[in-house]
């Protein structure tokens, strides 16, 4: 089978990096660079921001992000671009997201700076797109990953620690789906089977979380960069996202998917649901008991939801989680990546004693 591995040109993780973004787009050949940028973000470093770009003699063109990563608010950016060679995209998901789509409309050079680490979304060739209401509209497969990302710690290490418990949480699943996947040579989103460098990737980020994620939550909780915060956030944003794209979905995110159903899982982030999809994953695997038990207890210390109360499900309503059971076998679900058959009454069964287990 062709293995296929895709990621971001280059990466750069630091300290202080938002101040040298002028100069990195330099090196691109920018003569003039349009940033969106989240609101919040913008409050905060709109000085160092125009700084930057004024150190670097370039032209820069602030644009405050508002609304929602929309089809229509991409396409009305794409009018605004001018003479502009470069987009940046600075903030979180849905700010990082458009930038994406501009540049994949407009058929330029795109720098993601995310200011958070609580998915592995910056380093991917997607966008996540919603109608202006709010609501899901589809995902856009971009032509190519970006050009470059720019992790700045410090401003990440600011943020608050349950963003940095849920990537811990999305980065959790990163191994376990890749070595699903693996398995039953499942084609991932790069289009071909995973390889010996996305397996190799995936289980670095495994081996980080575990030997640093609960310090790392501990300094963020303190809004101190550390080592240790540094190793997590490498691992949320870079080793899962290379992971996750090259590597595969599985069981996990199929889970994850599907509890998106339930109007009582809305406020649990992204990363959140992951990490209790892992533990079903592991179950369904039929995983040895020691494997399973690591996690559960790895996720207790960080914080992660192993029971589904802790999802917000308080009532044990069989026929709702049915329906997230047979919603997470549907025939475009990565749980069709699983390296075995399975059935919706399987995955019940499995989401129950994860939740036992969990208690």
């Amino acid at each position: 089978m062709t293995q296929i591995i895709i990621s971001p040109s280059k990466y750069i993780q630091g300290s202080g990096e938002i101040n040298k973004l002028g100069s990195y787009c330099a090196q691109l050949g920018t003569t003039q660079a349009y940033a969106i940028v989240d609101p919040y973000i913008l409050s905060l470093y709109k000085e160092e921001l125009v700084r930057s770009f004024a150190d670097a003699a370039i032209p820069l063109q602030l644009r405050e992000f508002r609304g929602e990563c929309s089809q229509s608010q991409v396409d009305s950016i794409v009018v605004e671009l001018s003479s502009s060679d470069v987009i940046l995209g600075i903030g979180g998901g849905k700010t990082l997201d458009t930038a994406k789509a501009v540049s994949h409309f407009a058929s330029l050079p795109v720098v993601i700076v995310p200011t958070v680490a609580s998915t592995d979304a910056p380093c991917s060739a997607l966008s996540v797109l919603y109608t202006d209401e709010g609501e899901f509209d589809h995902y856009l497969a971009l032509r190519r990953n970006p050009d470059l990302v720019v992790a700045d710690v410090d401003i990440i290490a600011k943020a608050p620690a349950r963003l940095l418990a849920a990537g811990i949480g999305d980065a959790l699943s990163t191994y376990y789906e890749a070595r699903a996947c693996q398995k039953s040579q499942a084609l991932t989103h790069a289009g071909g089977t995973p390889s010996i460098a996305a397996i190799s990737l995936a289980k670095a980020c495994l081996d980080t979380l575990f030997a640093d994620g609960v310090e790392a939550l501990h300094d963020v909780q303190h809004k101190r960069t550390s080592p240790a915060v540094e190793h997590i956030v490498e691992a949320n944003i870079y080793l899962s996202g290379i992971g996750f794209e090259s590597g595969g979905l599985a069981a996990a995110h199929a889970i994850h998917n599907a509890l998106t159903l339930l109007e009582e899982c809305r406020n649990i982030y992204h990363g959140e649901k992951v990490a209790f999809g892992t533990i079903v994953q592991l179950v369904l695997e039929k995983a040895p008991a020691d494997e399973t038990l690591k996690v559960i207890r790895f996720c207790q210390e960080i914080g992660l939801p192993v029971t589904l109360r802790e999802l917000g499900i308080t009532s044990l309503d069989l026929e709702k989680l049915m329906r997230v059971a047979r919603a997470s076998c549907a025939e475009d679900s990565p749980m069709q990546n699983m390296p075995f058959e399975v059935h919706a009454e399987e995955v019940l069964e499995a989401i129950l004693a994860a939740d036992r287990l969990g208690q």
